[in-house]
């Protein structure tokens, strides 16, 4: 909106301007420039005061978004690159070959594979494990690396040239059915000695990798380790960078300061199917975004070939020109021969035709073709350099590249590039003329392209080595450290849940947070809690941590807070414990990721807990708990406030009746639905055991624990006798109707009721009412696992088909029992039918199918038929289809309830 004369208002029209005559001085200064030397020569005076104003005491103006599209780092100031240049060329080249052998060959096999992005990277990778990538030989931590998933092929590639790789794992490329072959990209469960971070699935990667560069920083300030030299460097590709994911943490790693963290984004203008922004700039777009973020920007984009235009360009033309062609005619000038560049480029301003008259076709082509600031170790090298050199906000280096680049005319800046998987053998010599290696046609023998290697004691494999034993080993590189087992807390914080809570009610997740608490004071292991939350510390009854262990923050508390004179008020601390990150589940997940995996990346293990509504956990952020098993995490994570009927008046987005069964699709997630506090305390403590402790022979370490826990105070029963081993595995028999003191008669009809969760409270009372009004007699089961059961039974047929016999733990559990069971849920039904194969007596189950919805307890619990007297009648019903209870005694149920 503007004013009567056409004035854009300005916030400067609420400051008082104490000179304006001054100020009318410098705008008339600025309009007779304009007018004697143009526009551009104006913003470019603009600019320059801007820049200048950077530099002067007490000045603060707001950065500009966007430069020039040219290179940040000018030639003239680039640093002294300090390594042998032939020598990285050479290994390079053998890189880039056997990354495209290893492709080639595999896709004979029909495995394909991804040639084109590590042929536009190969610089980008080279450069940073030549002269920057700390491995972990020195303090065990090195640099942690985020490798762009695509770009897999020259990781392996420069692996087999140091030796750590064979012919044969190249050839088993993914081909891992056999128990030899390599993951297709960065699986560090499939190839753990090699890979610390999966990426492929794009967004975690840039996601995870500011979280991880925070948590180190939470190390080292919590006095944990010292991990202050270490860097995360974050390789991402352009259009990766669309995934919301991969830019939802900028602000945090700004904010913080995180300048032990770098991106290195590959913008080689194409995607998977296209160019990224085929009518815009990539480039322009991500440097505003992340400047506006407070990033420090490095842009690369050119190659020395483009010096001499750019000494040409007296009057702006060429700056102007690239700034304004889109990036899909960028691509399309790598394709075309030098009269169209000349045409197309050039021949839009007379200034440009008379640059282009001075330029032979042979430069045009070397600049337009070859010369990308990503392709030019020198100018790599700068860049990397200035970054890790960059003090107070973290960096961003975005490299131009060309996708395909040295795979020939075929490959370079083609859409189809991502799609296609091999080169014919005359393309495969074409390029090993180009990258002048010493292979003979005899060498493609029968059509097959060799891998090739200078040999074990040749220059460039010794400088490969010492180069990476200067800069402390392998990279990438994951290591398992031998970590002694950490002591188990004393009993008694368990065992304070044993007796019950008498006339308390309390709910779980309230009995989850006072056993935490008590975990967190060990004096041996305490300080090793990882509390993480997303903004509901409040809701969850977390609250009474902040005081005691702090709310980790970099800056500490610059502020009173407004609750200061309350017991339990709002501590910040730089060597606070407890991660609250607002409102994010995908940043809080990354928080677990980082904690969970600190006993392989760093060398010291760290218990990391994460608490949240259960609706927004599996459902919002499951591709992140996969990279979690796939990374080989530790750690507990609490779907609080869980169940479809529980959480009072939320309604249907806040109704979690499935995350058990999107739990029970990760192998590495160990899912647990506890009824009671005593089952909680049982699981931690066994969980504590088989991830940080002594794990029993067979056990893998290397899972996460999923417990859900429910905001429904209730009381809380005393633990009975023998039931560890059955809460562990998943189900062991609470009462019977005997047990409980009901009066049933001698030959009464009975059923099993077997529930989990808030849902054996209502199998409880329905157990009254079966004995009070029907006569029947009811033994109540808790399920502390359906997918413990079914894993178990899985197990156990397995063993069968190896000749082994092994009766599945649900039916030892139920062996004897003669009467049919009913399964008693708070989820889908879907949860309980886990394990409905393997049980022998008769089945049936009740759950909380279809949309949740608001209302009371009583009420949704009577709407979706999961109640005590929905149980009543559901039991009746099965008794009464096996001629054990009368027919009529449903429909009569179901009048006396009002169902």
């Amino acid at each position: 909106m503007t004013d009567p004369v056409g004035k854009i208002p300005s916030e400067l029209d609420q400051l008082p301007d104490r000179d304006t005559e001054e100020t009318a001085e410098w705008a008339a200064s600025l309009d007779a420039v304009t007018k004697a030397a143009g526009p551009h020569r104006a913003a470019y005076l603009m600019r320059r005061t801007l820049q200048h104003a950077e530099g002067v005491d007490g000045v603060d103006l707001p950065k500009l978004l966007e430069t020039d599209y040219v290179n940040t780092i000018p030639t003239a100031t680039e640093p002294s690159h300090g390594g042998d240049e032939e020598m990285e060329r050479k290994i390079t080249a053998w890189n880039r070959w056997n990354a495209a052998a290893m492709v080639s060959r595999g896709a004979k096999n029909g495995v394909g594979g991804h040639i084109a992005t590590f042929a536009s990277a190969a610089w980008l990778y080279e450069t940073g494990f030549n002269h920057f990538f700390r491995g972990k030989e020195g303090d065990g931590s090195g640099d942690q690396l985020y490798i762009q998933g695509h770009a897999s092929p020259g990781i392996y590639a420069r692996a087999f040239l140091d030796g750590r790789l064979t012919e044969a794992h190249l050839d088993n490329f993914r081909q891992e059915a056999g128990g030899n072959g390599l993951p297709s990209y960065p699986h560090p469960r499939r190839l753990p000695w090699l890979w610390e971070f999966p990426t492929v699935s794009m967004g975690l990667g840039p996601l995870s990798a500011i979280y991880q560069a925070r948590f180190n920083r939470y190390l080292t300030n919590r006095g944990i380790k010292d991990v202050s030299s270490s860097h995360v460097w974050a390789f991402l590709g352009d259009g990766e960078m669309d995934e919301p994911e991969s830019t939802a943490a900028l602000a945090l790693a700004s904010r913080e300061g995180l300048d032990n963290l770098t991106f290195v984004i590959n913008c080689n203008l194409q995607r998977l199917d296209g160019p990224v922004r085929a009518n815009f700039k990539i480039v322009q777009e991500l440097e505003a975004q992340f400047r506006g973020a407070g990033w420090n920007v490095v842009k690369s984009l050119w190659g020395n070939a483009w010096d001499e235009l750019f000494q040409l360009d007296t009057t702006g033309a060429l700056v102007r020109r690239l700034r304004e062609v889109p990036d899909a005619q960028v691509q399309t000038y790598q394709t075309r021969d030098a009269a169209y560049i000349r045409q197309d480029f050039f021949g839009a301003d007379p200034a440009l035709v008379e640059m282009a008259k001075l330029l032979s076709d042979d430069k045009i082509l070397e600049c337009f073709h070859l010369s990308r600031g990503g392709h030019e170790p020198r100018k790599v090298y700068a860049a990397y350099k200035a970054a890790v050199e960059h003090k107070g906000a973290p960096t961003v280096i975005l490299a131009q590249t060309v996708k395909g680049f040295t795979l020939g005319e075929g490959f370079a800046s083609k859409n189809a590039n991502h799609q296609m998987k091999k080169l014919s053998v005359d393309e495969f010599k074409a390029m090993r003329d180009l990258l002048e290696l010493p292979i003979s046609d005899a060498q493609f023998a029968d059509g097959v392209v060799p891998y090739g290697h200078p040999g074990a004691d040749a220059p460039e494999v010794r400088y490969l080595q010492e180069r990476r034993a200067a800069l402390g080993g392998p990279a990438p590189a994951r290591r398992t450290h031998p970590l002694a087992p950490l002591p188990a807390p004393a009993d008694k914080a368990f065992a304070a849940f044993d007796k019950g809570s008498g006339s308390q009610s309390v709910a779980t997740t309230m009995a989850f947070v006072r056993l935490v608490k008590d975990l967190v004071r060990d004096k041996e292991t305490g300080k090793r809690w990882v509390p993480i939350v997303p903004d509901e510390a409040r809701t969850f009854g977390m609250e009474s941590l902040f005081p005691s262990l702090g709310i980790y923050s970099p800056k500490g508390q610059t502020y009173e807070p407004v609750d200061r004179d309350q017991l339990m008020y709002y501590k910040e601390a730089v060597n606070g414990q407890i991660l609250n990150e607002g409102i994010t589940e995908a940043g809080s997940m990354a928080d677990f990721i980082a904690a969970s995996t600190a006993y392989a990346t760093h060398g010291e293990a760290m218990i990391p807990f994460y608490i949240f509504y259960s609706m927004f956990g599996w459902q919002r952020t499951a591709d992140q708990m996969w990279q979690l098993g796939d990374q080989l995490g530790r750690g507990f994570l609490v779907g609080a406030t869980a169940g479809r009927t529980t959480l009072t008046g939320e309604g249907l987005q806040h109704a979690d009746g499935h995350s058990p069964m999107i739990a029970a699709t990760n192998p590495a997630a160990l899912t647990y639905d506890p009824a009671f506090a005593y089952e909680i305390a049982a699981i931690v403590k066994d969980g504590l055991r088989r991830m940080y402790g002594e794990a029993a022979p067979g056990e893998d370490p290397n899972v996460f624990y999923y417990l859900t826990v429910y905001n429904e105070p209730m009381p809380q029963p005393a633990k009975p006798e023998g039931v560890d081993e059955g809460i562990i595995k998943g189900l062991y028999r609470f009462n019977t109707a005997e047990s409980a003191g009901l009066d049933v008669p001698a030959n009464a009809g009975r059923i099993q009721l077997l529930s989990s969760g808030t849902a054996i409270h209502w199998a409880l009372e329905a157990q009254k009412l079966l004995a009070a009004d029907w006569g029947v007699a009811a033994d109540v089961w808790s399920a502390t696992s359906w997918t413990e059961l079914r894993r178990d039974a899985l197990e156990a047929d397995a063993a069968l088909l190896r000749g082994e016999e092994r009766a599945p733990y649900i039916r030892t559990a139920l062996e004897g029992v003669e009467s049919p069971v009913l399964a008693v849920t708070d989820y889908m039904r879907q949860v309980p039918d886990q394990i409905a194969q393997w049980v022998e007596q008769d089945y049936s189950s009740l759950g909380a199918d279809g949309f949740g919805l608001s209302d009371t307890r009583e009420a949704a619990r009577r709407h979706f038929g999961v109640d005590a007297q929905s149980i009543v009648v559901a039991s009746l019903a099965q008794l009464a289809r096996r001629g054990e209870a009368p027919a009529s005694s449903v429909k009569e149920a179901r009048d006396r309830y009002g169902l």
